[in-house]
């Protein structure tokens, strides 16, 4: 099914049946003993930066058996997730030293109790870093205490400013995301077609002007709130023939005199979150769900959208890594003819790097 609850900061939905594809959700809650076997859970809140105890999220009950869940920022930095059912208990703790950085923090906790595995998971988006840590054999959570997360207030502790709470019933990929929009134009051979139209075997045209083929297509549905939000790129600047949205992660091809007099590179890719300037780049509004797409090509390339150049989807060496890649969106596809990407096409700027570029080609 997919996304069942969503609190975006100031709003609430939440439906057992799916959230993704309808206007009105329900706000009943499920029966107490309707269990969610695998699931995610996601919460993005803002670090503190000095690494003050907060507790994010709670819910406890006692009846029909006893229940609780917590999700704690902990006093000098790290995060621990505890969850216990009777007197069973399970926790899993991610250290993390704070740097006096006030980014967004955005964990997520996996858990798939019949094949016994669970994961919490912290990202900050603004540094494209990720931690993990594995849970003991997980387990089934009650979709109603989770549910009391996503409605209730009262769960939430309001210090920690968690923007964005989001609930699936199922295990969430983890990993290499993609960025481009499905209607989106990618130049092919026979011109512009949108990105969520193309599949295997499709060839799309690169920066060099080389004809590849589309060794897979990924997609991935996730809340457009919070760090996830969408963004607009506005013609005619990027080269953009028409304004684009994409992924805020995903990185655009920056090329020109100043960019080789600052960093010593014909070019360097950038994610869209950091041209953000309310000018040629702001932040978009839709619907709460954003499904978003690209190509896996042979290479790490630069490929054309609507005139502005984007890179086609990194996966490094993930091939390479078996439980990384099992938990990723390429999980389906034959492992053995998946590509490598040693390094990126071009580099990847800091994030301090890619605001100061922003500004000064602002200013």
């Amino acid at each position: 099914m997919g996304w069942i609850g969503l609190f975006d900061g100031s709003n609430h939905r939440f439906d057992p049946q799916g959230i993704e594809n309808s206007d009105v959700a329900s706000q009943k809650l499920p029966s107490p003993d309707v269990l969610m076997p695998r699931g995610s859970l996601m919460v993005e809140t803002r670090l503190s930066p000095d690494g003050r105890p907060r507790k994010m999220l709670e819910v406890r009950r006692s009846h029909p058996w006893a229940f609780s869940l917590s999700l704690q920022a902990l006093p000098g930095g790290g995060f621990i997730l505890i969850e216990t059912q009777n007197d069973r208990m399970r926790h899993v703790t991610l250290p993390f030293v704070p740097d006096g950085r006030m980014d967004v923090v955005r964990l997520t906790y996996r858990w798939d109790a019949p094949a016994k595995w669970g994961r919490l998971t912290m990202e900050r988006p603004e540094t494209d870093t990720a931690h993990s840590e594995d849970i003991q054999p997980p387990h089934p959570l009650p979709m109603a205490d989770l549910a009391q997360t996503i409605i209730h207030s009262h769960h939430r502790d309001p210090a920690a400013d968690v923007s964005l709470l989001a609930l699936s019933d199922q295990v969430e990929p983890q990993g290499p995301q993609p960025g481009l929009t499905g209607n989106l134009p990618i130049s092919t051979p026979h011109g512009y077609k949108p990105a969520g139209i193309l599949k295997r075997g499709d060839l799309v045209m690169t920066k060099s002007g080389e004809a590849v083929p589309v060794l897979q297509v990924v997609r991935q549905t996730v809340p457009a709130h919070g760090s996830l939000r969408p963004v607009r790129l506005r013609a005619p600047y990027f080269g953009l023939r028409r304004d684009i949205v994409v992924a805020p992660h995903q990185r655009l091809v920056i090329s020109g005199t100043q960019v080789e007099y600052l960093f010593g590179s014909e070019a360097v890719l950038v994610p869209a979150r950091h041209l953000i300037n309310g000018v040629s780049a702001l932040r978009a509004s839709g619907p709460d769900f954003v499904t978003y797409h690209h190509l896996l090509l042979p290479g790490h390339e630069v490929i054309d959208a609507a005139g502005c150049p984007v890179e086609s989807l990194y996966v490094g060496r993930l091939r390479r890594k078996p439980e990384p890649l099992a938990a990723s969106l390429l999980a389906p596809f034959d492992r053995a003819h998946l590509p490598e990407h040693p390094q990126p096409v071009w580099p990847v700027l800091k994030p301090f790097e890619a605001i100061a570029l922003a500004l000064s080609r602002v200013a």
